[in-house]
């Protein structure tokens, strides 16, 4: 059934489905760089890779990049019923949204809110390019949770910042050429204070690294989409600081707040989509008679319409312009909870042969498309705030319940 969003949304919808039909990719080609289906899979949501890439440039020669961003930056000024349109429209065509990643997500809203005229005519433009590819240089070792305790540090030398540290958990770092990094720039002020937003270019002008070394950190999948990322003396300009020296915590602010924003209002596509995939696999293996196969794919198929009707709740909170509160985190229980499940079940409905890896060359395997959303499924209860916090703060700000009494402090979680 599909949902009557209004006539501005109906046009929209109308207009992508004809130019995916006259545009989208050959489904069947693929850009031939290893790293299996979660690799590819993210190469193609960000256009690398040479069949990718061409696909990406027709997107942006058509401005379906960046399209929440305001109009005079290159978006289209989408709001978030025509960006959900546009997600299910590129599902329903099976062809990849291609994004700028964090890029247009996290760092270009935050340049558009703090960046100096300067800073948005230079950066904003690069990342709907796709010449500037960002990862996350928030987190360390000792800096999760309490974000604002890290300890990379950033000197000023002349006109340019050094920066000396460690960060974990860097997403697409392999597959970036800047960071946007958090490091103290002022020591001797309370935490929160001394801390600088620095966009960070990974090389020099020469090729060589500006500093930075990378340590992958192996996933069960087999894939290594995160790194241990080593700094030592990288070097930007200050022009590259956002809102000035020992201003970033207030971009942060605004970096995160994107961030948990996320994607809840679309949220159900994928899961559908992989649901009605997964319904096709119980048609080949003949087994959509047996009682048992059948209610668990009802009880999957509930479970997206919930989300599907949560995004469309989602929306109307949007239209309104109400701000997202903590009951964000029921939806990240729910679909982190349901993913893990639903992986669950396809891998005991596929039986022995899900516990065997298909070769990729007579001495290497790699997952298929089933055991990697297996395997990649058991940490989304994890990150991103884990389960348990998650019902914590549905219990205390959502229900009104009393604090965790374990709770030894109410330091400010991710």
């Amino acid at each position: 059934m599909e949902i009557d969003l209004g006539p501005k949304a109906k046009a929209f919808r109308d207009e992508l489905r004809q130019w995916l039909e006259a545009n989208k990719p050959d489904p069947t080609e693929e850009d031939g760089s290893e790293g299996g289906a979660e690799g590819r899979g993210r190469r193609a949501a960000m256009g690398i890779g040479p069949e990718w890439q061409r696909w990406a440039d027709k997107l942006h020669e058509a401005r379906y990049l960046c399209v929440s961003w305001p109009e005079e930056f290159g978006g289209r000024g989408l709001g978030g019923i025509e960006v959900a349109v546009m997600n299910e429209e590129f599902a329903r065509a099976g062809v990849p949204r291609v994004t700028r990643g964090m890029g247009e997500w996290l760092v270009g809203p935050s340049i558009i809110v703090w960046g100096t005229d300067e800073q948005k005519a230079h950066f904003l433009p690069r990342i709907i390019e796709g010449t500037d590819r960002y990862c996350q240089g928030f987190s360390e070792p000792d800096a999760g949770s309490d974000l604002a305790s890290l300890k990379t540090r950033g000197v000023v030398d002349g006109d340019e910042i050094v920066i000396t540290g460690q960060k974990v958990w860097t997403s697409g770092a392999q597959m970036a050429n800047m960071m946007f990094c958090l490091c103290r720039t002022n020591p001797d002020v309370p935490k929160h204070q001394g801390i600088s937003y620095v966009l960070v270019p990974m090389k020099r002008e020469d090729g060589s690294s500006n500093g930075f070394e990378l340590s992958p950190i192996k996933q069960l999948s087999g894939t290594a989409g995160f790194t241990q990322t080593f700094i030592t003396e990288a070097r930007a300009p200050l022009f590259n600081v956002i809102a000035g020296l020992n201003n970033g915590w207030r971009v942060t602010m605004t970096t995160l707040g994107n961030e948990r924003g996320g994607n809840a209002t679309t949220q159900h596509v994928q899961y559908t989509r992989q649901f009605w995939d997964a319904v096709e696999l119980v048609r080949t293996k003949g087994k959509q008679d047996e009682p048992l196969v059948r209610q668990q794919l009802a009880w999957a198929f509930t479970r997206t319409e919930i989300m599907r009707f949560q995004g469309l709740r989602l929306l109307s909170e949007v239209v309104a312009k109400k701000e997202p509160g903590p009951a964000s985190s029921i939806n990240k229980m729910f679909w982190s909870e349901y993913a893990q499940r639903f992986a669950e079940i396809v891998m005991n409905i596929r039986g022995a042969e899900a516990m065997i890896m298909p070769p990729q060359t007579p001495d290497q395997y790699r997952p298929d498309r089933w055991q990697s959303d297996f395997l990649s499924t058991r940490s989304v209860t994890i990150w991103g705030g884990t389960a348990q916090v998650q019902r914590n703060i549905v219990g205390e700000r959502v229900l009104g319940l009393p604090k965790d009494p374990s709770k030894e402090d109410e330091r400010p979680q991710r």
